[in-house]
């Protein structure tokens, strides 16, 4: 009996490990490194941050 517990437990855990991944890829979209935006180059520097900024 002992024997049928575990391989039970092993196939429950199996299908929700199965099903977890399926459902969080679906719901991605199935987006990988591709699909995001490209990084900008360098952060704008602070001191044009402080000369585009306007007057109070």
């Amino acid at each position: 009996m002992r024997m049928l517990e575990q391989v039970t437990a092993l196939v429950v855990a199996a299908g929700l490990a199965l099903v977890s991944y399926w459902l969080f890829f679906s719901w991605a979209g199935g987006g990988g490194s591709r699909d995001r935006l490209p990084v900008p180059a360098s952060p704008p520097q602070t001191s044009q941050l402080i000369k585009d900024r306007p007057s109070l």
